[in-house]
């Protein structure tokens, strides 16, 4: 373990951790109802015999947060990992359209795409990476008037599918071994899991609290709004909202 390099990146998650916190208060204080019941599954939630307002807004809501926070955490940890690159081999941002990161390690030039975890894109979403790596060192080359060592790296904060492309334009580095690349540091995976808990059940607790307050605010929402006289669950209502076709409004 590199103290010294360890040291910085606890500095760095205590000065910018809690920008991740206040995204995910922001993010939950913006939840429409409405959009949520039009966008999820009603079948399925009648299927699982939610029969209550409370359980309904609960499902509904903690699955919507959850894929929120994925991509939160996710975009945190993208500025981790440019921080990690920054202090080590002095990489720095990229100009380059869907780079993030350039450094120079080994005599060799490095591309480096951050993401969160290794599922994140389709096939029209690799196609464009591929595209934009060719570019950057395309671009890269002609600046310099000649042809350098250059690699281009996919890489993932987490996960373990590490692979080469057929077209052998880049590769796809997660996990430990994205970060033993961006750091030197091949125990730095497992090392950076204590320093990423700083002051989290008291961050969490805020925002447990700010959740419940939400939950009971959209529940009562539910219930005004998608329930019958009687209180039971309008199933027609939300279907409705969720999958009729909307007829446009002429002016």
């Amino acid at each position: 373990m590199n103290q010294e390099l360890i040291q910085k990146i606890t500095q760095y998650v205590e000065d910018n951790i809690a920008d991740f916190h206040k995204a995910r208060i922001e993010k939950l204080q913006k939840i429409n109802l409405k959009v949520l019941l039009s966008r999820k599954n009603p079948y399925m939630f009648k299927a699982k015999n939610i029969v209550t307002a409370s359980a309904m807004v609960e499902n509904i809501a903690s699955a919507y947060m959850s894929s929120a926070e994925e991509s939160i955490f996710g975009n945190w940890m993208e500025g981790l990992a440019k921080f990690v690159s920054e202090t080590v081999y002095g990489g720095y941002k990229s100009s380059a359209q869907g780079v993030d990161l350039e450094f120079d390690k080994d005599g060799v030039h490095y591309f480096v795409s951050v993401k969160s975890g290794p599922s994140w894109c389709n096939s029209s979403s690799m196609k464009a990476l591929i595209r934009d790596f060719i570019s950057a060192v395309k671009i890269y080359n002609t600046s310099r008037g000649k042809t350098v060592a250059t690699k281009c790296i996919e890489g993932c904060c987490y996960g373990n599918d590490n692979k080469s492309y057929n077209n052998s334009t880049h590769e796809k580095y997660c996990g430990e071994k994205f970060w033993t690349l961006i750091s030197g540091e091949p125990t730095l995976f497992v090392d950076i899991v204590e320093p990423l808990g700083y002051k989290a059940k008291f961050k969490n607790d805020a925002y447990l609290q700010e959740y419940a307050r939400m939950i009971n605010k959209l529940t009562n929402e539910f219930i005004t709004d998608y329930c019958d006289a009687d209180g039971n669950i309008d199933w027609e209502r939300i279907v409705r909202l969720n999958a009729g076709i909307k007829i446009k409004k002429r002016n």
